[in-house]
């Protein structure tokens, strides 16, 4: 084995210290720093030899430091070693070739060998880091004075949408004080700033496919609700491992440019008398209607409109009166339309109107209706009333045209056609439609007459439970015009809700319903019950239950015989508010039915949750149901579900003793057809109530052929 020789460690401590970059020390704590020890690096750090530094007569560590640094070394110094602590202070010093150098200080107080309390440490030159230091301080100044100064918006923010930078420029844009206060109120970017949702997802999906945004122009909301237009350019920002940091951008405020360039668009779209669009935008909002429409499968209506006798007023009350009479009308105009239409002034005091979205031509025959009703109504001008009228022509699409040209050339000569036939009034391009517009508008008219004049009456049709008795009597209107002759429901309902008298009509069949009622004396010892059917037109009103209320205590009738029937499509348009009405409606003490069940297109599942007392299925559900075994199978679960439900269920339509039966079989609780009475008056009505005490006489049970 061979021996190890001993380590020198005085001349590896001595080798180490050394060759140090940096001077090591000990030194007392006296007013030179007199060095008792330094290492060989003092010569690089200070120019001076461990020789000189350690002869007080030469040259002393307080000399070397910077005179404007003494006292605080010292002080710092003393600061530590009076709390027992190492010391850290930075200073600058002057080497021996007049050089300054900025210098780092670590060090602790010792007791050396002989007892006495020195210094030790290690001084290293830390010039460069500080000049790299002072330059990272001097660009961040002049970072942080274009930041605080710029007249730009500046921004940084989080991937998911909020503030963690932003200069005063931008808070001033957004209406804050401050940046900090920005910074603590928007909190939420896509929600609180945007005007238009989502718009933020739009930024993040356009910086997520191009690291940058250019010109991102956007609407949204300052401090105080108002609102700007803004334009961003931004970038995402990375660290060096690829990590997302933020996105960094600037704003600026672009709302004067934006509104120059909207008026600039404006005046060329739009008329700028009335604020209508004019015949440029017009014509560049045909096609695509036409598009629409064919891609529906709906009508498009295009409709010529010429105020009849403009220039007799233009002329003799100047052009002023002219003007203000073609705001007027053009307001009258834009009020019955839908959002989904365009108006348009042609020129002078033509009209052109695009309707969409109709699904039958006799819906645009009740629009014109009730916009030519709004043109007639008088216009005051300086100080006198005048009545107005207007010639309409009506194109359509696509039977009268496929394309812009023809359309609005066809509703031109439609127009004409109107002023030669009295003004006033509206004509159809196709002869066919003109009658139908003609026999509608006749039909208004008498109907007001005739309800005026008492001509509508009801007529009852029986309600029979499985024995046959008769339980109720369903109320039906009925109208013969001493005008036009009788008139059927299919043809005069949907005209009373479309010119507004479904309400009047409906009080006429109830006050006549209730009066008749309160006359029919009780049946096998039970009082008969009166349905009656609300339009869902109607059902929605204000004040539907006010005057069912009403009409209630007028007759004295126990609202306990009083059965309304309703149809699924009043739950199409706001269910919530249907059933706060069925709710009122039952806390009358009325009952209520659903009509027609099983036409309609909403969910099952609601009938759980409505106060509904009974459920009627429709005549198209029970037609042929003794030959068709899925008809069938279709009213046997109605009936389950209703009878789940707790509700009574009435088969609608029964016309020969099969369909009885078999409906009887399946546990349907009340029945109604021609089996039983067609609707009678009430003059009829006693006769059969007295027949047989209440009880229909059914025909032989025939044979089913399913």
């Amino acid at each position: 084995m061979h021996a190890v020789k001993p380590v020198n460690l005085h001349r590896v401590l001595d080798t180490l210290v050394n060759n140090l970059e940096g001077m090591a020390y000990r030194c007392l704590l006296d007013g030179r720093w007199t060095m008792r020890f330094v290492s060989q690096g003092c010569t690089r750090l200070c120019g001076y030899s461990a020789h000189e530094l350690l002869d007080p007569q030469r040259i002393s560590w307080e000399a070397i430091t910077h005179p404007e640094d003494r006292a605080r070394v010292r002080q710092e110094i003393g600061a530590a070693i009076a709390q027992g602590q190492r010391f850290t202070v930075y200073y600058s010093i002057t080497t021996r070739s007049g050089e300054v150098r900025k210098v780092k200080e670590q060090g602790i107080q010792v007791t050396d060998e002989a007892g006495q309390l020195v210094l030790e440490g290690f001084i290293e030159d830390v010039t460069d880091v500080h000049l790299t230091l002072e330059a990272l301080a001097h660009a961040e100044l002049r970072y942080r004075q274009i930041f605080e100064h710029a007249r730009e918006g500046i921004f940084q923010t989080t991937l998911d949408g909020r503030y963690i930078a932003a200069n005063p420029a931008l808070a001033l844009l957004y209406g804050y004080a401050t940046p900090q206060e920005l910074i603590a109120d928007l909190s939420d970017i896509d929600r609180r700033l945007y005007v238009q949702p989502h718009r933020r997802e739009r930024f993040a999906r356009l910086m997520a496919a191009h690291g940058e945004v250019s010109n991102f122009e956007s609407e949204v909301y300052r401090r105080d609700g108002s609102k700007i237009w803004i334009s961003e350019n931004a970038r995402s920002v990375y660290d060096k491992q690829g990590a997302f940091v933020c996105f960094e951008g600037t704003v600026q405020d672009i709302s004067e440019r934006k509104q120059q360039l909207e008026q600039l668009e404006y005046q060329a779209n739009y008329d700028t008398l009335t604020g209508l669009a004019n015949r440029n935008l017009l014509r560049d909002r045909i096609a695509p209607a036409i598009s629409h429409a064919e891609r529906l499968g709906h009508f498009l209506a295009v409709v010529f409109i010429d105020l009849d006798h403009f220039k007799l007023i233009n002329d003799s009350l100047g052009h002023d009166a002219g003007d203000q009479l073609l705001v007027e009308i053009a307001q009258r105009i834009r009020a019955c339309m839908r959002a989904s239409d365009t108006v348009a002034r042609q020129s002078g005091d033509e009209f052109v109107l695009l309707l969409n979205e109709h699904v039958q031509a006799h819906s645009v025959i009740s629009h014109l209706q009730r916009l030519l009703g709004q043109i007639n109504q008088p216009v005051h001008l300086q100080g006198r009333a005048f009545q107005m009228g207007a010639s309409m022509g009506v194109a359509l699409y696509p039977q009268d045209g496929r394309d812009a040209q023809t359309l609005l050339k066809h509703a031109d000569v439609a127009m004409y056609a109107a002023k030669e036939r009295g003004r006033n009034n509206f004509q159809f391009f196709t002869p066919e439609l003109n009658q139908v517009a003609d026999e509608r508008l006749n039909l208004g008219t008498a109907m007001r007459v005739g309800l005026e004049q008492n001509e509508f009456t009801v007529a009852y049709q029986p309600k029979v439970d499985a024995q046959g008795r008769i339980t109720g009597l369903e109320a039906l209107a009925r109208w013969h015009s001493a005008r036009i002759g009788t008139v059927g429901p299919d043809r005069f309902i949907p005209i009373a809700e479309e010119t507004g008298l479904i309400g009047a009509l409906t009080d006429t069949i109830l006050r006549q319903a209730f009066a008749d009622a309160c006359s029919w004396a009780p049946v096998q010892g039970r009082q008969l019950s009166v349905a009656v059917n609300l339009s869902a037109k109607l059902f929605l009103s204000n004040d539907l239950v006010a005057r069912i209320r009403n009409l209630l205590q007028a007759s004295g009738l126990e609202p306990q015989r009083v059965e309304l029937e309703i149809t699924e499509s009043v739950f199409l348009h706001d269910m919530e508010r249907a059933v706060v009405l069925l709710n009122e409606l039952k806390a009358l003490g009325v009952r209520l039915a659903m009509d027609d069940f099983g036409t309609g297109y909403s969910s099952l599942s609601y009938l759980r949750s409505l106060p509904l007392d009974t459920i009627k299925i429709d005549r198209s559900l029970i037609t042929g149901i003794e030959q068709d075994e899925d008809l069938a199978m279709i009213a046997c679960a109605i009936v389950n579900l209703c009878k789940n439900l707790r509700k009574s269920v009435v088969a609608e339509g029964v016309e020969n003793r099969a369909q009885f039966d078999l409906l009887q079989a399946k546990g349907c609780d009340g029945f109604q057809g021609y089996l039983f009475s067609k609707p009678v008056h009430q003059d009829a009505l006693r006769k059969l109530l007295a027949q047989a005490q209440g009880t229909i006489l059914l025909p032989p049970t025939e044979a089913l052929a399913c």
